[in-house]
């Protein structure tokens, strides 16, 4: 009975540890991902003639993206504006020449946000000893996104489903239950332009998206080009939404804001696939990222007699931020997970055990209730978009951890005369990883009720978990973790990682995601080689390839960006 009872107040214990329920704070090693950055004077004289190569560098690079896309783009089969044009329409007769030129334009910028982050971040393991000022940053990057704003849609065709799906809301139409083809007609103008392999899928996207969709729809009709337009304002609207966030919250962890917007806003996975590719993950990183900003302000007041200790600020702003993270979660999903993050802060707030849990997910849960709701019934659409959220699932990234598992294990399969069972592996290391992301999310939850982690960083790395071991990835889909992530991961531990990845995820990708031949990616790879090459010896005293004194150093005493919650 002895050994039984020992065995069980064990398991206790090993569960209780597993959770991070009895880790003492020193022993919580996601901790070690966060520090306090120190203030930076702005640029000497120097360093501003070098950011001003750089800025005109990004731009030049944005620039030739834009014109090329005019050839290689993801553009309309039908209603293609340059199609036959005597001038402009060269760089669709000239495809490897607009491959080349495309791919030289990308690696033109993601070297400029390399050299950039010199200024922001430092060097690897270094902080700047001078830092170049928000107001630098932010025209430098309004400057990189315009040429990308104008273009045709790069990197994806999404933005054409997403066109159909709002025609066949506007039909009056389910789109959560029949897909383009059978909604609108094979020969349908805007079908014709929706990839074959989403012809027949109903909408996996939340109803506040979709219900923008169907007004965009009423207002464009078939018009492919203005209704192209007409959504990837709604993207900008996005980015907007997370360059005014990102700074804020980055602030109340005690993060550099030039610092987070540089890793977050000018990332060249934001320029690529959130403004060029028009993708909806940009209106819903950016409700979401201001939604979590209203709650924190709100949780940051002080103490008051009324309600809940909160003033009828207090109580505005939480309901406002709630409402903000709900209707991100109308466009996609994903985010609802906020909610878990800011409700942890909420019951921590109200004080230990489990009745304040139980009222903050009550309060929180009630809002979103309402919101999802009212959403879902104005629109009209309903709750089909319920059944479709794993629509994706059918694709098999290579960049999803078990995905790549169950590939590479059902090949191996094939190399030894076992068969391909790659179908039956997928269904085991899709549950296991769905599994893993879960217990990683409910770790970080109650790593912020405890305190030992603030909200933001936490719901960082519980997306990051999600991302990677999420049955689909695409390469956007990394700012899901990358952008938050910004505003509270400071050390190379975090950085490195995401500023690799994201320069060599965005380099990999081709204009339109397919559709050139073998020998066209190599003669363009290699004009890329030698072009990016040339100019690096070009630029070698002109530009901070190298990390040169008072440029970064590893420690510069200053005084430290406060924390405020």
């Amino acid at each position: 009975m002895a050994v039984v009872e020992g065995a069980w107040h064990r398991s206790i214990e090993i569960g209780r540890r597993a959770l991070g329920l009895d880790v003492p704070p020193a022993d919580h090693t996601i901790a070690v991902l966060h520090t306090v950055e120190a203030d930076a004077p702005g640029l000497d004289s120097r360093e501003t003639a070098q950011f001003k190569r750089i800025r005109l560098l990004g731009a030049t690079g944005s620039v030739l993206m834009a014109i090329s896309a005019l050839g290689v783009a993801a553009q309309p089969v039908l209603q293609n504006p340059v199609s036959g044009v005597r001038v402009i329409g060269v760089f669709a007769r000239w495809q490897t020449s607009s491959l080349a030129l495309c791919m030289i334009g990308t690696v033109f910028v993601v070297m400029a946000w390399l050299l950039l982050g010199r200024f922001a971040v430092g060097g690897f393991g270094g902080s700047p000893v001078h830092r170049l000022s928000r107001s630098q940053l932010d025209r430098t990057l309004l400057l990189w996104i315009i040429p990308l704003s104008v273009a045709p849609p790069l990197f994806s065709n999404d933005v054409y489903s997403y066109l159909a799906q709002g025609e066949i809301a506007a039909r009056g139409l389910d789109p959560y239950a029949v897909g383009p083809a059978t909604g609108l007609g094979l020969h349908n103008v805007l079908t014709y332009n929706v990839p074959n392999i989403w012809r027949d899928t109903p909408a996996p996207y939340g109803p506040l998206f979709v219900w923008m969709g169907r007004g965009i729809a009423h207002v464009t009709g078939d018009n492919i080009i203005v209704g192209v337009w007409a959504h990837r304002l709604l993207a900008l609207a996005g980015v907007a939404l997370i360059v005014w966030a990102l700074p804020r919250l980055s602030r109340r962890c005690g993060v550099a804001p030039v610092s987070a917007l540089w890793l977050g806003a000018a990332n060249p996975l934001v320029l690529f696939h959130l403004v060029g590719g028009v993708h909806n993950d940009a209106l819903m990183l950016g409700l979401m990222l201001a939604g979590v900003e209203f709650c924190l302000r709100a949780l940051a007041t002080d103490h008051a007699p009324g309600l809940g200790g909160f003033d009828q600020r207090g109580w505005l702003l939480l309901t406002f931020g709630t409402v903000v993270i709900t209707l991100s979660s109308a466009v996609k999903i994903t985010s609802i997970i906020a909610l878990g993050f800011v409700g942890m802060a909420l019951a921590r707030r109200w004080g230990r055990g489990w009745r304040p849990l139980l009222a903050a997910a009550a309060v929180l849960g009630a809002i979103t209730l309402v919101t999802t709701l009212f959403v879902s019934y104005t629109s009209g659409l309903g709750f089909g978009w319920t059944h479709t959220l794993n629509a994706a699932s059918t694709v098999r990234s290579w960049m999803s951890l078990p995905t790549a598992i169950g590939i590479i294990t059902g090949f191996g399969g094939v190399l030894l005369g076992l068969g391909d069972h790659t179908t039956a592996l997928l269904s085991i290391t899709r549950p296991i990883a769905g599994v893993v992301a879960a217990l990683i999310t409910v770790r970080m939850l109650i790593a912020t009720w405890t305190g030992r982690l603030q909200p933001v960083g936490a719901m960082g790395v519980s997306l990051a978990a999600i991302v990677l071991l999420f049955p689909v990835v695409q390469p956007w889909y990394l700012l899901w973790a990358i952008v938050p992530l910004a505003a509270w991961a400071t050390t190379p531990a975090f950085r490195v990682p995401a500023v690799a990845f994201s320069a060599v995820v965005s380099v990999m990708l081709m204009p339109r995601g397919a559709d050139f031949g073998v020998f066209q990616i190599i003669e363009a790879a290699v004009a890329v080689v030698i072009v990016a090459l040339g100019f690096i010896a070009v630029t070698r005293n002109l530009l901070p390839w190298r990390n040169r004194t008072g440029v970064s150093a590893p420690s510069q005493p200053g005084p430290a960006y406060g924390v405020s919650s």
